[in-house]
This record gives C-alpha cells, sequence and structure tokens, in this order.
C-alpha cells in the first residue's frame, strides 16, 4: 500500500484536488470534465480530505452541526477512490469521481441519501455505476490509506498555501499555477464552460494574480439543495459554511 502520493504524470494537462463530500468541488467537477471533453484535455483526478485537513480543529466551536460526520463520511469515500487507483490506475477516477457525485448530489432533497452516504450499500453501488469491483468497499473504514490520502492534500496545499479550501486545480502540474475554485454554485452550460475556463486560465497565468473573492453567493445550485432556480437565494459564506 503506497504512503505516498504518485508524482505528476506529464500525460494530464489538469490535476484536481477532490473532496468528495464538498459541493463545490462536486460542482467544479463538472465544468471542468465539460472543458475536459471540448478541448481534448486529460485531468488527473486526485485526493483532498477536508476531514484531515482539519484534523487539528474543534468541529464543535468552529463548524455548524453535522460537519463533522459530513467530512468523516468524506474520507472515507476517499479511502474507497484510493484502494480503486491503486489497483486500476488513475484512469478509474474518472468514473468514479461522476459515480459518486450523481448518486448523492443529484439525488432529490429530503431523500434519504445524506444517511447512506458512504456506507457499504451506497458505495457498492457507486462501484457498480463506475466499472469497479465492489471489494473496494473494504477500504471504508480501513486507516491504512489516511497517510496517503493526507499527504495528497498536502502536496496541494504546498501549491497553493493554507488558507484556502476544496477544491484545489493545479494547471499544466506540476509546475504550473495552482488555485483554490474557482468556487461557483451552478454548473455552467456548455457554451458557458469555455468562457468560464479562458477568463480563469487568464487570471491563472497572471504572475501577479492571487484572489478575487466575496462572501455572498448564490445557494447552490444542486438537486440534493432544492434544484436549480433562476433566481436563487443569496447567502453569506464563512470558512467554508453558511454565516452562522
Amino acid at each position: 500500500m503506497p504512503m505516498t502520493p504518485p508524482p505528476s504524470d506529464p500525460e494530464y494537462d489538469i490535476e484536481f484536488f477532490w473532496d468528495p463530500i464538498c459541493p463545490f468541488a462536486w460542482i467544479t467537477s463538472r465544468w471542468v470534465a465539460k472543458v475536459a471533453a471540448q478541448r481534448d484535455y486529460r485531468v488527473d483526478w486526485r485526493f483532498i480530505s477536508l476531514r484531515l485537513v482539519n484534523k487539528d480543529i474543534d468541529y464543535a466551536t468552529h463548524f455548524p452541526p453535522g460537519y463533522d460526520e459530513g467530512h468523516t463520511a468524506g474520507l472515507k469515500v476517499l479511502r474507497v477512490a484510493a484502494s480503486a487507483r491503486d489497483e486500476h490506475g488513475r484512469e478509474a477516477l474518472g468514473p468514479f469521481v461522476s459515480a459518486f457525485g450523481h448518486a448523492y448530489w443529484d439525488e432529490p432533497k429530503g431523500s434519504d441519501v445524506r444517511t447512506r452516504v458512504a456506507t457499504r450499500d451506497h458505495v457498492v453501488s457507486v462501484l457498480e455505476t463506475a466499472g469497479l469491483p465492489a471489494h473496494h468497499a473494504d477500504a471504508l473504514d480501513d486507516t491504512s490509506w489516511d497517510a496517503l490520502i493526507d499527504a495528497e492534500g498536502e502536496l496541494a496545499l504546498s501549491r497553493t498555501g493554507r488558507d484556502v479550501g476544496t477544491p484545489i486545480i493545479s494547471f499544466e502540474p506540476p509546475d504550473g499555477v495552482s488555485f483554490f475554485g474557482p468556487v461557483i454554485s451552478r454548473v455552467p452550460s456548455d457554451e458557458q464552460a469555455g468562457e468560464l475556463w479562458d477568463a480563469v486560465t487568464t487570471l491563472a497565468h497572471f504572475p501577479g494574480f492571487a484572489e478575487m473573492k466575496r462572501s455572498l453567493r448564490e445557494r447552490i445550485q444542486l438537486n440534493i439543495a432544492g434544484g436549480v432556480s433562476d433566481a436563487p437565494v443569496q447567502e453569506d459564506w464563512q470558512a467554508g459554511h453558511v454565516r452562522m
């Protein structure tokens, strides 16, 4: 079992560091997948665990209720992903990322998926959809994968600094620029995907650019949060969650 993350592969144009329980990582991943299909890019789906990044934080005082359980569920799913990558290679992760997202974020609001996520039955279903063997679900509670996942997250943070969240994207890895985000609350249309990519990469490649941010956002536009609206509610966010 590897303890250190694999090196960057020059065959990939983008490295996408993903936590499965982060809604922004899922939305941004769908945008990146559209761009990759349109421009023939290859994406290396990599790991960053919010639970491990925040391992020294007191969840009871720093986050709203439920975040500890959610972040832990994300870590469990990453263990399964790490097991699948170890056996089947990096190409296995694109289907796994998609299958998990559709089996969680695309579920309707009020479904029982929040109670089933990261259970064996849920993960076996995800693996089957991704064309991967069910035995990788054995990794759900296997903490021996955590050192690898933690090291991979630290690799991402070494490229951006620590005052960021998920996802993290590396352009032209390993020596190209890396950024947190972009944090977007809805999946862009096919036409918008390329326009947004050009805007983001133009900013990213300017050597003096570091940050463009606001805390006011539209409510996440996902089925699990109530679906897509033409006039979404605006919310104020702080430190990765709606301001309490």
